[in-house]
């Protein structure tokens, strides 16, 4: 049996974190409603608590995992912070989770600028009217922001903001979870070795 096939039916005797996750995600975006790259972030503030919220994947190699903020947002100072996150994937239609640790990088400028370019016109706008996680005193106040940008840059090109680039996330571990009944679940979680490898162990449920 290929390899492939051994993933599909055993994930457990996969040897390549990195294959594996990315025929996972291609089975969720087969699957899942809507949103298959999206993914929940943790990360600590100055005081050691911690934070969570959704955001999307926008790539992965084997130089990590990369999203994008605003890193004036709350998530984007904690990182700036530590160095350091987490990342959980759920797919409810698969029974499948995805656990992601390790410390964190800034994409380069090259990168940023490739992306920011790629986004529709009205998040590139957005991007600029919106002072994320800051207090908003009035609807109203955003959508004059967003007027006012978009007036700004009614032609040509919008350059990316300062302050909007990306994180990667190079995994130190990376765990594969799977529901099986009677809450015997399969768990196998790959630690980077340093040099290049990964150690694989299976975990009890």
């Amino acid at each position: 049996m290929s390899e492939t096939g051994l993933m599909k039916d055993d994930f457990t005797l996969s040897e390549e974190p990195l294959r594996l996750f990315a025929e996972w995600l291609s089975d969720a975006e087969k699957s899942e409603p809507n949103d298959p790259n999206a993914v929940a972030l943790a990360t600590v503030d100055a005081d050691g608590l911690p934070d969570v919220r959704m955001v999307l994947l926008k790539g992965f190699d084997e130089a990590g995992f990369v999203f994008y903020t605003n890193f004036e947002s709350a998530k984007g100072v904690e990182i700036l912070g530590s160095m350091k996150a987490a990342m959980c994937f759920h797919w409810k239609s698969l029974r499948r989770q995805v656990r992601v640790r390790g410390p964190v990088e800034v994409v380069s400028d090259e990168e940023a600028d490739a992306y920011f370019a790629s986004r529709p016109r009205g998040s590139r706008i957005g991007a600029w009217a919106s002072k994320q996680s800051r207090p908003l005193e009035s609807r109203f106040a955003l959508e004059k922001a967003v007027a006012e940008y978009t007036a700004r840059h009614a032609v040509g090109t919008i350059p990316r903001p300062d302050y909007w680039s990306g994180f990667r996330i190079r995994p130190q571990s990376i765990e594969f979870w799977h529901d099986r009944p009677f809450r015997l679940h399969d768990r196998v979680v790959f630690a980077a070795d340093g040099k290049g490898g990964w150690a694989k162990k299976r975990l009890y449920p």
